[in-house]
């Protein structure tokens, strides 16, 4: 994309919108079609320059124009109902849509670590000598052992919230803790994906390979992604420390960081479902094939929800940063 052809084709329709937003209180009529049908163009031309041509200042004087023109077609004053419908149906499915790029090889890479341990206990013996004592490890793996009454030793609401609040820990944790260039994200990474692969390995090595995957598979789709996405933004948000991408470091901390919390916001949600399904229909007298069912529904509903609703916004100009008019202004800066 030339840049320059691409100013100059659309800079009158950029100004006409910017016009009309500053006029959006007494617009009437066509007028207010008008500003409809640019501010849909110019979420259009956003998104072409954002995958096309990344200018720095194109970029923000694009991304606060459609953020103004979106403020003046939703109205100036929405209710708490309906900036949460907006939140929930745009800016947090856009936000995890657009860390796509961080949270799903960090997916791929928990599932390659986590398989390759599970393989390395599960066949040899001193590995798992070395995880536990030989009784310990019977009495985990054992039927009615500590992995399988786990998920009933407490009453199911308690158990729930007691989920609930660890994994919004572990959440956080990855969320938060980006900002140190992302090694403690790694870090907690690394810690989950071998707690998950020690407890298949000695599943495995005990035959009980099948009881582990009908417990883990109903909450932890869910719950796993969760966490993939939290440690998705939590490693973007170290880059931006390294990289800011052509803005103020200071700018683009700020945005990331918004959006950081608006992502933490949506994932307690998440992880709310998940504590549910973990405390209520893994430990409950369903068949297998139905409380995987289950975990598969909620996982598939979830990733719809991001790479339909979430591509959709996304390509409509919706960053996750919250509204403009509470972001404040950002100063582009020389790439």
């Amino acid at each position: 994309m030339d840049i320059d052809l691409f100013i100059a084709a659309h800079h009158a329709e950029w100004e006409r919108l910017r016009q009309l937003v500053r006029r959006s209180g007494s617009l009437r009529g066509a007028e207010a079609d008008e500003l409809v049908t640019l501010y849909q163009r110019t979420a259009t031309h956003l998104s072409m320059v954002r995958s096309a041509a990344p200018d720095p200042a194109l970029l923000n004087r694009l991304s606060s124009l459609v953020a103004q023109a979106r403020a003046a077609v939703t109205g100036g004053h929405s209710p708490t109902w309906r900036e949460l419908g907006l939140f929930f149906s745009r800016r947090f499915p856009a936000a995890v849509y657009r860390s796509r790029h961080w949270w799903v090889p960090a997916a791929l890479l928990f599932l390659l670590v986590s398989g390759l341990l599970a393989a390395w206990v599960a066949s040899d013996p001193q590995v798992q000598a070395a995880v536990a004592a030989p009784e310990q490890i019977r009495e985990m793996t054992k039927p009615g052992g500590a992995f399988e009454t786990y998920y009933s030793s407490n009453p199911a609401a308690s158990f729930a919230f007691q989920v609930w609040i660890n994994n919004a820990w572990v959440a956080a944790g990855c969320l938060l803790l980006g900002v140190a260039l992302g090694i403690p994200v790694v870090w907690i990474l690394a810690m989950n994906a071998a707690n998950v692969g020690i407890a298949a390995g000695l599943m495995a090595a005990a035959g009980r390979l099948d009881i582990f995957f009908g417990l883990i598979t109903p909450h932890g789709l869910l719950e796993l992604t969760a966490v993939f996405v939290a440690a998705g933004a939590g490693l973007k948000l170290g880059w931006t420390v390294i990289d800011p991408g052509g803005r103020k470091r200071a700018d683009a901390l700020a945005q990331e960081g918004r959006t950081i919390a608006g992502v933490a916001l949506g994932l307690t949600v998440v992880l709310l479902i998940s504590g549910a399904i973990e405390a209520f229909v893994t430990p409950s007298g369903l068949p297998t094939w139905a409380r995987i069912s289950i975990g598969v529904l909620a996982e598939a509903v979830f990733l719809g929800y991001v790479f339909v609703l979430g591509r959709r916004a996304a390509h409509a100009g919706e960053t996750g940063d919250v509204d403009a008019r509470f972001a404040g202004d950002l100063a582009p800066t020389a790439g």
